[in-house]
């Protein structure tokens, strides 16, 4: 489905590289957690993967084919199997929670059914079901301006849920959620994208549920891959190498970490 080769790529609207040299395969129907500290790598990954960018050097394919090559409308046809939950979820305020659950089947609706989604959305027991499977069954007709954070992240996972694409990709999903909802929410998310055939890649800083519910693993650490296998192979010691980073900081600003004593004359 997906192959990477040696590929870089800048953050979204950047030009310098975040991602270097990254090798990687996913097959449809796959699912897979991307792990890493903050700065890794992760989201430039999947913005990736959902064609939002283009790599800066290295080999990419998707059905064998690179997407880069192809004419700008040949790419938005596959931008259609696509559907990508960004860790805040882009939604109109004053929207009804219904449509911008719908909203992820635009893609692939006419102009005229697409425009009456948007004021009277025909599929609303669809979204129905997807929000109820997301604790959420009774915010089908709210606004979105009238949802906490969390409920609007899960909002954007139901939007996958009803997506009719072949590839999910979900950035930080449950970094809003408490644990015992993060671990119900992404249970729903792997059973739909099951349920759909589609394949799946989440980037998490829950590791436990990384390891305990992912088949593959992938760790980044500065834009690189250096892990990408079962969780079992996945040592406390690589573990600790990932994240080391965010507890130590750099040399040049170790000194700062020291308290600094104040002038006699301040503490008078």
């Amino acid at each position: 489905m997906i192959e990477l080769d040696g590929v870089d790529a800048a953050a979204l609207g950047g030009s310098t590289p975040v991602l270097n040299g990254v090798g990687l395969r996913l097959a449809a129907g796959e699912q897979v957690a991307v792990i890493g500290a903050s700065g890794a790598g992760k989201t430039t990954l999947l913005n990736l993967l959902a064609l939002m960018q283009c790599p800066l050097g290295g080999r990419f394919t998707l059905d064998g084919a690179d997407p880069w090559a192809l004419t700008r409308g040949e790419r938005q046809r596959l931008r259609a199997g696509i559907a990508l939950a960004p860790q805040q979820p882009p939604l109109p305020p004053r929207q009804r929670v219904a449509v911008a659950v719908l909203a992820a089947r635009l893609p692939r609706m006419s102009w005229g059914r697409a425009l009456r989604t948007l004021w009277s959305p025909p599929d609303a027991a669809l979204a129905q079901a997807a929000l109820e499977k997301l604790d959420l069954p009774d915010k089908l007709w709210l606004r979105v301006d009238r949802l906490s954070g969390g409920e609007r992240q899960r909002v954007g996972l139901a939007r996958l849920l009803v997506s009719e694409a072949r590839l999910w990709l979900a950035d930080e999903p449950l970094a809003a959620l408490d644990p015992a909802r993060a671990e119900r929410s992404l249970a729903a998310l792997q059973d739909g994208a099951r349920a759909a055939g589609a394949a799946l890649m989440c980037s998490l800083h829950q590791v436990n549920l990384a390891l305990a519910r992912f088949p593959r693993v992938v760790a980044l650490r500065a834009g690189q891959v250096v892990y990408d296998g079962a969780p079992s192979g996945l040592g406390g010691e690589l573990l600790d190498e990932l994240y080391r980073s965010q507890l130590e900081p750099p040399p040049e600003l170790a000194t700062l970490a020291q308290p600094v004593p104040l002038p006699q004359a301040m503490c008078r």
